[in-house]
């Protein structure tokens, strides 16, 4: 799928998780759902490192563009040392690597110790990241029209006032991990589940996704996971831009009104 789908979908998937546990008699409070739903947004787009004409390529300058070169051929160099005799030859590294699971935790496991261990700056800097990369994906046409500077000064701004609402007493810093020492630890789970979001949108399109890697299927260890043929769609067609997309949202919208008790 395209960048503004996949942040629609991570959005929308946080919101459900907070309806979820809202169902469950564990309401979210306010800040965690709308800042899990905006890392959640944003996160939805970092699988796609692997991509250099992906929309994180563009979201922070020649700093992402040399990163996305790196992860590129950091996953094809990946794929060539782990392709079974079932997978094809490739020229690339897209979709490969990080569009694994393994890939999702260990990047969210690496965000959730840098917030308990790096301090304000680290969960300042994870803010920052996702937040950027969620107005890039969810305001895509108004980002793309703007200077990146405003779109990075948007998106610290919002990080250091979100921080500091979180910061408030029960507003969640400290929410499911309430331990001492353990604030911010859940930063981890709307990242994990934002890149797993992403790939399964990937597995719906045609060329599929290898999320299981590196567990083999068949003769295939990098095997390109979806539904049968004929219910996969090409990315940017009329069915994620007309249909995907229309549900994204209104899934979204009940999905939150749901997690703060409003139905």
């Amino acid at each position: 799928m395209m960048g503004p789908a996949h942040s629609l979908s991570g959005a929308a998937a946080w919101l459900g998780v907070g309806a979820a546990a809202a169902a469950a008699g564990h309401t979210m409070p306010w800040p965690v759902l709308v800042v899990g739903a905006l890392i959640c947004a944003g996160a939805a787009l970092a699988p796609d490192l692997d991509h250099k004409s992906a929309t994180i390529s563009r979201a922070f300058g020649p700093v992402s563009k040399a990163l996305c070169e790196i992860v590129d051929k950091l996953s094809y160099a990946v794929y060539k040392a782990t392709r079974s005799a079932g997978d094809p030859r490739r020229t690339g590294g897209h979709r490969t690597l990080t569009h694994t699971w393994l890939w999702a935790v260990l990047v969210g496991g690496g965000c959730s110790a840098a917030a308990i261990f790096g301090g304000r700056w680290a969960v300042l800097a994870i803010l920052f990241v996702h937040l950027v990369l969620a107005v890039e994906g969810l305001l895509w046409r108004a980002a793309r029209v703007s200077s990146d500077v405003l779109v990075w000064l948007l998106g610290a701004t919002s990080a250091w006032i979100l921080a500091g609402v979180l910061d408030q007493p029960g507003n969640g810093a400290g929410w499911l991990f309430d331990a001492p020492g353990q604030e911010y630890m859940w930063l981890g789970l709307p990242i994990v589940l934002g890149a797993l979001v992403h790939d399964i949108g990937d597995a719906l399109t045609v060329s599929g996704c290898p999320i299981l890697w590196p567990i083999p299927i068949g003769r295939k260890r990098w095997y390109p996971l979806g539904p049968p043929k004929f219910m996969r769609f090409r990315a940017g067609s009329w069915v994620e831009m007309k249909v995907l997309m229309p549900a994204f949202m209104v899934l979204g919208g009940v999905g939150g009104a749901a997690a703060l008790n409003y139905i």
